[in-house]
């Protein structure tokens, strides 16, 4: 039997190497993609590491023909594309008084755009098998736009309405197309950075760890199909909500 793969696009770091490492657990062949070629080799190095298979294909998601190779090069050389997650980040924070067009643009195209355009391409190769899993990532500003996010609530509110029409139209021809909504800050070194007094005043516990995420896009994954679930949400325990 053929073994199957699964594409992750935007594995980076945190959350996309996390999810990539868990499907490699789980024994499928992981497809991390990034656009940065250097971290994804040091990904790729330690999927291996750990006894899983792995290959990295890097890929910008807004770019139609680069999409639409690195899924031909999946079905035709590594493993028919089981999974698929679309994990790009895009978070922007700013005064609506101060965006600019092309930030509003650039923010949409990572975040709804490059997820149109993966989404596509993974369910017209998993509708010819009559399954497959695909699913996106999406964040507190999935469902509430908050003061200072609006290019980034924008984008993910279309992502979430592009997962809700895939599910209807796809879930008959036996594909599963769920969301996870993540709520709260993810534990990595760019989000420290990032977001120093906010990650400081934290209580214990006040992090999601990459990993304890990554298994609720397994557990999505295996669902049986008379028992799917469209969209999870997870936060931390002392998260407002």
């Amino acid at each position: 039997m053929v073994k199957g793969s699964a594409i992750i696009v935007g594995a980076g770091d945190a959350l996309g190497g996390a999810i990539a490492r868990r499907f490699a657990r789980g024994g499928l062949i992981a497809i991390p993609s990034r656009r940065k070629i250097k971290p994804l080799g040091e990904l790729v190095a330690q999927i291996e590491s750990e006894g899983g298979e792995v290959e990295g294909i890097p890929c910008d998601a807004r770019d139609e023909e680069a999409v639409a190779a690195m899924f031909d090069r999946a079905e035709n050389e590594i493993g028919p594309v089981e999974v698929f997650v679309f994990n790009t980040g895009a978070q922007h924070r700013s005064s609506i008084l101060d965006m600019t067009t092309r930030i509003y643009r650039q923010v949409w195209e990572s975040a709804t755009l490059a997820g149109f355009v993966t989404g596509r391409e993974a369910a017209r190769r998993m509708v010819e098998r009559g399954r497959g899993t695909i699913i996106f990532t999406g964040a507190t500003a999935s469902i509430r736009g908050g003061a200072n996010f609006a290019s980034f609530a924008s984008a993910k509110h279309a992502l979430r309405a592009l997962a809700q029409s895939m599910a209807r139209e796809l879930g008959p021809k036996g594909i599963h197309v769920g969301h996870i909504i993540v709520d709260g800050m993810i534990d990595s070194e760019a989000i420290r950075t990032k977001f120093p007094e906010e990650t400081e005043a934290l209580p214990e516990g006040g992090m999601l760890d990459p990993d304890h995420i990554a298994e609720a896009y397994w557990t999505m994954h295996a669902q049986p199909k008379d028992a799917w679930t469209f969209e999870m949400d997870i936060r931390p325990s002392v998260e407002r909500w």
